[in-house]
Protein backbone atom coordinates (compact mmCIF):
# COMPACT_ATOMS: atom_id res chain seq x y z
CA UNK A 1 0.00 0.00 0.00
CA UNK A 2 1.41 3.40 -0.98
CA UNK A 3 1.58 6.54 1.19
CA UNK A 4 -1.70 8.23 2.12
CA UNK A 5 -2.78 10.90 -0.33
CA UNK A 6 -2.28 14.45 0.86
CA UNK A 7 -5.68 15.97 1.77
CA UNK A 8 -7.01 18.64 -0.54
CA UNK A 9 -6.61 22.21 0.73
CA UNK A 10 -9.22 23.44 3.19
CA UNK A 11 -11.24 26.24 1.60
CA UNK A 12 -11.24 29.47 3.61
CA UNK A 13 -14.64 31.18 3.73
CA UNK A 14 -14.11 34.78 2.58
CA UNK A 15 -17.23 35.91 4.47
CA UNK A 16 -15.89 34.83 7.87
CA UNK A 17 -19.24 33.36 8.90
CA UNK A 18 -17.67 30.77 11.21
CA UNK A 19 -14.23 32.04 12.24
CA UNK A 20 -13.76 29.69 15.17
CA UNK A 21 -15.34 26.64 13.56
CA UNK A 22 -12.99 27.10 10.63
CA UNK A 23 -10.07 27.63 13.03
CA UNK A 24 -10.89 24.31 14.72
CA UNK A 25 -10.92 22.58 11.33
CA UNK A 26 -7.51 24.08 10.54
CA UNK A 27 -6.09 22.86 13.89
CA UNK A 28 -7.54 19.40 13.35
CA UNK A 29 -5.40 19.00 10.22
CA UNK A 30 -2.17 19.59 12.14
CA UNK A 31 0.16 22.47 13.11
CA UNK A 32 0.45 23.50 9.45
CA UNK A 33 -1.94 22.64 6.64
CA UNK A 34 -2.70 23.72 3.11
CA UNK A 35 -5.65 26.07 2.64
CA UNK A 36 -7.26 27.72 -0.35
CA UNK A 37 -7.85 31.45 -0.10
CA UNK A 38 -10.41 33.37 -2.19
CA UNK A 39 -9.48 33.29 -5.87
CA UNK A 40 -8.13 29.71 -5.69
CA UNK A 41 -4.83 30.84 -4.18
CA UNK A 42 -3.14 28.24 -1.98
CA UNK A 43 -1.17 28.89 1.21
CA UNK A 44 0.00 27.10 4.35
CA UNK A 45 -2.12 27.97 7.42
CA UNK A 46 0.00 27.69 10.56
CA UNK A 47 -2.03 27.27 13.77
CA UNK A 48 0.49 25.95 16.30
CA UNK A 49 1.55 28.89 18.53
CA UNK A 50 5.06 27.50 18.99
CA UNK A 51 5.61 26.81 15.30
CA UNK A 52 4.09 30.14 14.36
CA UNK A 53 6.46 32.01 16.71
CA UNK A 54 9.46 30.24 15.19
CA UNK A 55 8.33 31.07 11.66
CA UNK A 56 7.58 34.70 12.53
CA UNK A 57 11.16 35.14 13.77
CA UNK A 58 12.90 33.05 11.09
CA UNK A 59 14.91 35.10 8.55
CA UNK A 60 13.92 32.51 5.93
CA UNK A 61 10.34 33.82 6.11
CA UNK A 62 9.59 37.04 4.21
CA UNK A 63 6.64 39.40 3.77
CA UNK A 64 7.79 40.70 0.38
CA UNK A 65 5.89 38.97 -2.46
CA UNK A 66 7.93 40.71 -5.14
CA UNK A 67 11.07 38.94 -3.96
CA UNK A 68 9.82 35.71 -2.45
CA UNK A 69 6.34 34.58 -3.58
CA UNK A 70 6.76 32.48 -6.70
CA UNK A 71 3.18 32.86 -7.89
CA UNK A 72 3.36 36.66 -7.52
CA UNK A 73 6.72 36.92 -9.31
CA UNK A 74 5.48 34.79 -12.19
CA UNK A 75 2.44 37.00 -12.73
CA UNK A 76 -0.11 34.62 -11.26
CA UNK A 77 -1.30 37.20 -8.72
CA UNK A 78 -2.93 40.14 -10.48
CA UNK A 79 -4.93 43.19 -9.38
CA UNK A 80 -8.18 41.28 -9.94
CA UNK A 81 -7.35 38.97 -7.00
CA UNK A 82 -9.56 40.08 -4.05
CA UNK A 83 -6.60 40.22 -1.64
CA UNK A 84 -4.15 41.83 -4.07
CA UNK A 85 -3.90 45.10 -2.18
CA UNK A 86 -3.20 43.25 1.08
CA UNK A 87 0.00 41.75 -0.34
CA UNK A 88 1.01 44.27 -3.01
CA UNK A 89 1.03 47.40 -0.83
CA UNK A 90 4.61 48.56 -0.22
CA UNK A 91 5.20 49.64 3.36
CA UNK A 92 6.57 48.26 6.62
CA UNK A 93 3.86 45.56 6.55
CA UNK A 94 5.33 43.90 3.44
CA UNK A 95 9.01 44.84 3.76
CA UNK A 96 11.81 42.30 4.36
CA UNK A 97 15.27 42.38 5.89
CA UNK A 98 17.20 45.63 5.67
CA UNK A 99 14.32 47.47 4.00
CA UNK A 100 12.03 46.55 6.87
CA UNK A 101 14.59 47.71 9.43
CA UNK A 102 14.94 51.04 7.62
CA UNK A 103 11.19 51.66 7.56
CA UNK A 104 10.58 50.50 11.13
CA UNK A 105 13.39 52.73 12.40
CA UNK A 106 11.94 55.77 10.63
CA UNK A 107 8.42 55.08 11.83
CA UNK A 108 9.45 54.23 15.40
CA UNK A 109 11.00 57.70 15.69
CA UNK A 110 7.50 59.14 15.30
CA UNK A 111 5.40 56.46 17.04
CA UNK A 112 6.98 56.59 20.51
CA UNK A 113 5.88 55.19 23.85
CA UNK A 114 5.85 58.73 25.21
CA UNK A 115 3.40 59.86 22.54
CA UNK A 116 1.12 56.89 23.26
CA UNK A 117 1.18 57.43 27.04
CA UNK A 118 0.36 61.10 26.59
CA UNK A 119 -2.97 60.11 25.03
CA UNK A 120 -4.39 58.74 28.31
CA UNK A 121 -6.21 61.93 29.41
CA UNK A 122 -7.73 62.43 25.97
CA UNK A 123 -8.86 58.78 25.71
CA UNK A 124 -10.47 59.13 29.15
CA UNK A 125 -12.25 62.30 28.06
CA UNK A 126 -13.50 60.79 24.80
CA UNK A 127 -14.72 57.69 26.64
CA UNK A 128 -16.81 59.83 28.99
CA UNK A 129 -18.34 61.77 26.10
CA UNK A 130 -19.25 58.57 24.26
CA UNK A 131 -20.83 57.04 27.36
CA UNK A 132 -23.01 60.14 27.70
CA UNK A 133 -24.16 59.59 24.12
CA UNK A 134 -24.77 55.90 24.79
CA UNK A 135 -26.98 56.80 27.76
CA UNK A 136 -28.95 59.31 25.69
CA UNK A 137 -29.46 56.87 22.80
CA UNK A 138 -30.66 54.15 25.17
CA UNK A 139 -33.00 56.61 26.91
CA UNK A 140 -34.65 57.41 23.59
CA UNK A 141 -34.64 53.94 22.06
CA UNK A 142 -34.53 51.48 24.95
CA UNK A 143 -31.41 49.79 23.61
CA UNK A 144 -28.16 50.82 21.93
CA UNK A 145 -25.70 49.15 19.55
CA UNK A 146 -22.42 49.38 21.45
CA UNK A 147 -20.31 48.42 18.44
CA UNK A 148 -21.76 51.35 16.51
CA UNK A 149 -21.97 53.87 19.34
CA UNK A 150 -18.93 52.99 21.47
CA UNK A 151 -16.52 50.39 20.06
CA UNK A 152 -16.26 52.12 16.68
CA UNK A 153 -16.13 55.85 17.46
CA UNK A 154 -13.53 55.67 20.22
CA UNK A 155 -10.65 54.13 18.19
CA UNK A 156 -11.43 56.08 15.01
CA UNK A 157 -11.44 59.36 16.94
CA UNK A 158 -8.23 58.49 18.82
CA UNK A 159 -6.37 57.41 15.68
CA UNK A 160 -7.78 60.39 13.79
CA UNK A 161 -6.55 62.88 16.37
CA UNK A 162 -3.21 61.08 16.67
CA UNK A 163 -2.60 61.51 12.94
CA UNK A 164 -4.16 64.97 12.71
CA UNK A 165 -7.11 63.88 10.53
CA UNK A 166 -9.75 66.64 10.30
CA UNK A 167 -12.98 65.65 12.03
CA UNK A 168 -15.07 65.90 8.87
CA UNK A 169 -13.02 63.10 7.25
CA UNK A 170 -13.54 60.60 10.09
CA UNK A 171 -16.85 59.12 8.81
CA UNK A 172 -15.40 58.53 5.34
CA UNK A 173 -12.22 57.00 6.75
CA UNK A 174 -14.31 54.61 8.81
CA UNK A 175 -16.22 53.52 5.69
CA UNK A 176 -12.98 53.07 3.77
CA UNK A 177 -11.33 51.02 6.53
CA UNK A 178 -14.43 48.79 6.67
CA UNK A 179 -13.99 48.28 2.94
CA UNK A 180 -10.34 47.26 3.27
CA UNK A 181 -11.28 44.42 5.65
CA UNK A 182 -14.29 43.25 3.61
CA UNK A 183 -12.63 40.18 2.12
CA UNK A 184 -15.87 39.04 0.49
CA UNK A 185 -15.88 42.19 -1.70
CA UNK A 186 -15.24 41.94 -5.42
CA UNK A 187 -11.84 43.19 -6.72
CA UNK A 188 -13.31 46.30 -8.35
CA UNK A 189 -14.88 47.39 -5.08
CA UNK A 190 -11.66 46.75 -3.18
CA UNK A 191 -9.51 48.68 -5.68
CA UNK A 192 -11.94 51.62 -5.61
CA UNK A 193 -11.70 51.67 -1.81
CA UNK A 194 -7.91 51.82 -1.92
CA UNK A 195 -7.96 54.51 -4.59
CA UNK A 196 -10.22 56.73 -2.51
CA UNK A 197 -8.20 56.01 0.65
CA UNK A 198 -5.03 57.20 -1.08
CA UNK A 199 -6.87 60.28 -2.33
CA UNK A 200 -7.97 61.25 1.18
CA UNK A 201 -4.50 60.66 2.65
CA UNK A 202 -2.78 62.59 -0.16
CA UNK A 203 -4.93 65.58 0.79
CA UNK A 204 -4.00 65.07 4.45
CA UNK A 205 -0.25 64.97 3.71
CA UNK A 206 -0.47 68.09 1.54
CA UNK A 207 -2.25 69.96 4.33
CA UNK A 208 0.32 68.87 6.94
CA UNK A 209 3.23 69.93 4.71
CA UNK A 210 1.68 73.39 4.54
CA UNK A 211 0.73 73.57 8.22
CA UNK A 212 2.55 70.95 10.36
CA UNK A 213 1.05 70.10 13.74
CA UNK A 214 1.78 68.02 16.82
CA UNK A 215 0.52 64.86 15.15
CA UNK A 216 1.92 61.64 13.71
CA UNK A 217 1.40 62.62 10.08
CA UNK A 218 3.60 65.68 10.58
CA UNK A 219 6.11 63.57 12.54
CA UNK A 220 6.29 60.99 9.75
CA UNK A 221 6.82 63.71 7.13
CA UNK A 222 9.73 65.03 9.19
CA UNK A 223 11.18 61.65 10.21
CA UNK A 224 14.82 60.88 9.37
CA UNK A 225 17.05 57.95 10.25
CA UNK A 226 19.87 58.25 12.78
CA UNK A 227 22.21 59.61 10.11
CA UNK A 228 19.69 62.18 8.99
CA UNK A 229 19.95 61.30 5.30
CA UNK A 230 16.99 58.94 4.83
CA UNK A 231 13.33 59.80 4.89
CA UNK A 232 10.09 58.15 3.83
CA UNK A 233 9.34 58.48 0.13
CA UNK A 234 5.91 59.81 -0.84
CA UNK A 235 4.60 56.30 -1.56
CA UNK A 236 6.09 54.93 1.67
CA UNK A 237 4.50 57.77 3.63
CA UNK A 238 1.04 57.20 2.14
CA UNK A 239 1.28 53.42 2.53
CA UNK A 240 2.39 53.82 6.15
CA UNK A 241 -0.63 56.03 6.86
CA UNK A 242 -2.92 53.40 5.29
CA UNK A 243 -1.36 50.73 7.50
CA UNK A 244 -1.59 52.65 10.77
CA UNK A 245 -5.01 54.20 10.30
CA UNK A 246 -6.62 50.93 9.19
CA UNK A 247 -4.87 48.57 11.61
CA UNK A 248 -5.03 51.05 14.50
CA UNK A 249 -8.76 51.41 14.05
CA UNK A 250 -10.21 48.02 13.12
CA UNK A 251 -8.27 45.88 15.59
CA UNK A 252 -9.22 48.02 18.60
CA UNK A 253 -12.89 48.05 17.54
CA UNK A 254 -12.84 44.25 17.57
CA UNK A 255 -10.95 44.09 20.86
CA UNK A 256 -13.57 46.25 22.61
CA UNK A 257 -16.47 44.44 20.93
CA UNK A 258 -15.20 40.96 21.79
CA UNK A 259 -14.31 41.90 25.39
CA UNK A 260 -17.76 43.39 26.05
CA UNK A 261 -19.49 40.40 24.48
CA UNK A 262 -17.35 37.94 26.48
CA UNK A 263 -18.10 39.66 29.79
CA UNK A 264 -21.83 39.89 29.10
CA UNK A 265 -22.04 36.21 28.13
CA UNK A 266 -19.81 35.15 31.05
CA UNK A 267 -21.12 37.20 34.00
CA UNK A 268 -19.11 35.13 36.47
CA UNK A 269 -15.95 36.50 34.85
CA UNK A 270 -17.15 40.07 35.34
CA UNK A 271 -17.78 39.15 38.99
CA UNK A 272 -14.12 38.09 39.30
CA UNK A 273 -13.04 41.52 38.06
CA UNK A 274 -15.41 43.43 40.32
CA UNK A 275 -14.30 41.35 43.31
CA UNK A 276 -10.63 42.05 42.60
CA UNK A 277 -9.79 38.46 41.69
CA UNK A 278 -8.77 39.60 38.21
CA UNK A 279 -7.83 42.92 36.63
CA UNK A 280 -8.95 44.73 33.50
CA UNK A 281 -5.55 43.88 32.05
CA UNK A 282 -6.55 40.23 32.53
CA UNK A 283 -9.77 40.88 30.62
CA UNK A 284 -7.86 42.45 27.73
CA UNK A 285 -5.25 39.70 27.47
CA UNK A 286 -7.78 36.86 27.74
CA UNK A 287 -9.91 38.52 25.05
CA UNK A 288 -6.88 38.87 22.77
CA UNK A 289 -6.04 35.19 23.31
CA UNK A 290 -9.53 33.80 22.85
CA UNK A 291 -10.82 36.19 20.18
CA UNK A 292 -7.88 37.61 18.23
CA UNK A 293 -9.08 40.83 16.52
CA UNK A 294 -7.27 39.65 13.37
CA UNK A 295 -8.25 36.04 12.80
CA UNK A 296 -5.82 35.26 9.96
CA UNK A 297 -3.26 37.57 8.39
CA UNK A 298 -2.09 37.31 4.76
CA UNK A 299 0.70 36.64 3.88
CA UNK A 300 4.30 35.52 4.41
CA UNK A 301 6.57 33.54 2.05
CA UNK A 302 9.27 30.91 2.35
CA UNK A 303 12.61 32.32 1.17
CA UNK A 304 13.90 28.73 0.92
CA UNK A 305 12.55 25.26 1.67
CA UNK A 306 11.41 25.09 5.30
CA UNK A 307 11.42 21.55 6.79
CA UNK A 308 9.01 22.07 9.69
CA UNK A 309 10.50 19.20 11.68
CA UNK A 310 13.63 21.33 12.18
CA UNK A 311 11.42 24.04 13.73
CA UNK A 312 9.64 21.75 16.16
CA UNK A 313 6.78 21.10 13.73
CA UNK A 314 5.64 17.89 12.05
CA UNK A 315 8.36 15.72 10.57
CA UNK A 316 8.30 15.28 6.83
CA UNK A 317 6.28 18.42 6.14
CA UNK A 318 8.09 21.04 4.08
CA UNK A 319 6.87 24.51 3.15
CA UNK A 320 8.51 24.89 -0.22
CA UNK A 321 10.57 27.86 -1.36
CA UNK A 322 8.28 30.55 -2.74
CA UNK A 323 5.11 29.21 -1.10
CA UNK A 324 2.73 31.44 0.87
CA UNK A 325 2.05 31.24 4.61
CA UNK A 326 -1.09 32.38 6.44
CA UNK A 327 -0.70 33.24 10.13
CA UNK A 328 -3.81 31.66 11.71
CA UNK A 329 -4.00 33.75 14.89
CA UNK A 330 -7.57 32.80 15.85
CA UNK A 331 -6.68 29.11 15.60
CA UNK A 332 -3.46 29.57 17.58
CA UNK A 333 -5.18 31.42 20.43
CA UNK A 334 -7.48 28.48 21.16
CA UNK A 335 -4.95 25.68 20.62
CA UNK A 336 -5.66 23.03 23.32
CA UNK A 337 -2.07 21.79 23.10
CA UNK A 338 -1.00 25.21 24.39
CA UNK A 339 -3.91 26.28 26.59
CA UNK A 340 -5.53 22.98 27.63
CA UNK A 341 -8.84 21.37 26.78
CA UNK A 342 -10.70 24.48 27.98
CA UNK A 343 -8.84 26.73 25.54
CA UNK A 344 -12.13 27.89 23.98
CA UNK A 345 -13.46 29.10 27.35
CA UNK A 346 -13.23 32.73 28.45
CA UNK A 347 -11.46 32.70 31.82
CA UNK A 348 -9.91 35.92 33.12
CA UNK A 349 -8.22 34.01 35.96
CA UNK A 350 -6.38 31.74 33.50
CA UNK A 351 -2.70 31.71 34.44
CA UNK A 352 -1.40 31.45 30.88
CA UNK A 353 -2.93 34.05 28.57
CA UNK A 354 -0.04 34.24 26.14
CA UNK A 355 -1.19 35.08 22.61
CA UNK A 356 0.01 36.26 19.23
CA UNK A 357 -2.84 38.70 18.55
CA UNK A 358 -0.44 41.57 17.87
CA UNK A 359 2.00 39.43 15.92
CA UNK A 360 5.49 38.44 17.01
CA UNK A 361 9.08 39.26 16.19
CA UNK A 362 10.23 42.11 13.97
CA UNK A 363 6.74 42.64 12.53
CA UNK A 364 5.02 42.88 15.92
CA UNK A 365 2.40 45.65 15.83
CA UNK A 366 3.83 49.04 16.82
CA UNK A 367 0.35 50.15 17.88
CA UNK A 368 -0.20 47.35 20.41
CA UNK A 369 0.37 49.63 23.45
CA UNK A 370 -2.22 52.10 22.13
CA UNK A 371 -4.84 49.38 21.61
CA UNK A 372 -4.28 48.04 25.11
CA UNK A 373 -4.43 51.57 26.59
CA UNK A 374 -7.76 52.31 24.94
CA UNK A 375 -9.22 49.03 26.18
CA UNK A 376 -8.10 49.35 29.81
CA UNK A 377 -9.62 52.84 29.93
CA UNK A 378 -12.83 52.19 28.01
CA UNK A 379 -13.92 48.83 29.44
CA UNK A 380 -13.95 49.68 33.17
CA UNK A 381 -15.57 53.04 32.43
CA UNK A 382 -18.39 51.30 30.53
CA UNK A 383 -19.13 48.69 33.17
CA UNK A 384 -18.85 51.16 36.06
CA UNK A 385 -21.23 53.59 34.36
CA UNK A 386 -23.77 50.88 33.49
CA UNK A 387 -23.51 48.06 36.08
CA UNK A 388 -26.76 46.48 34.84
CA UNK A 389 -25.58 46.21 31.22
CA UNK A 390 -27.00 43.19 29.35
CA UNK A 391 -27.20 41.96 25.77
CA UNK A 392 -30.36 42.69 23.79
CA UNK A 393 -29.62 40.01 21.15
CA UNK A 394 -27.63 36.79 21.07
CA UNK A 395 -25.85 34.35 18.77
CA UNK A 396 -26.56 34.64 15.07
CA UNK A 397 -28.58 37.82 15.62
CA UNK A 398 -25.30 39.65 16.27
CA UNK A 399 -23.87 38.72 12.89
CA UNK A 400 -20.18 38.76 12.02
CA UNK A 401 -17.92 41.09 10.11
CA UNK A 402 -17.80 39.84 6.50
CA UNK A 403 -14.11 39.00 6.57
CA UNK A 404 -11.84 36.06 7.32
CA UNK A 405 -9.25 38.61 8.49
CA UNK A 406 -11.24 40.86 10.83
CA UNK A 407 -12.86 39.05 13.78
CA UNK A 408 -15.79 40.90 15.30
CA UNK A 409 -19.60 41.17 15.42
CA UNK A 410 -21.71 43.16 13.00
CA UNK A 411 -23.71 44.62 15.87
CA UNK A 412 -23.71 44.51 19.68
CA UNK A 413 -27.14 45.67 20.92
CA UNK A 414 -27.47 46.09 24.69
CA UNK A 415 -29.86 47.40 27.32
CA UNK A 416 -28.28 49.51 30.01
CA UNK A 417 -30.30 48.15 32.91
Amino acid sequence: MGPAAEPSPLTIDATGRDIHGEAARIRARGPATRVELPGRVEAWAVSSPELLKRLLTDPRVSKDPRQHWTRFREGGITPDWPLFTWVAVQNMFTAYGGEHRRLRTLISVAFTARRTAALRPRITELTGELLDRVAETARRSGSVDLREEFCYPLPIQVIGELFGVPGHLAPELRRLVDGLFHTAADPGEMNATYERMYGVLTELVAAKRTSPGDDLTSALIAARDERGDTRLSEDELLNTLVLFISAGHETTVNLLDNAIHALLTHPEQLTHVRAGRASWDDVVEETLRRDAPVASLPLRYAVEDLPLGELGGPEGVVIGKGEAILAAYAAAGRDPRRHGEDAALFDVTRADKEHLAFGYGVHRCLGAPLGRLEAVIALPALFERFPGLRLAAHGDDLGHVESFISNGHRRLPVRLG
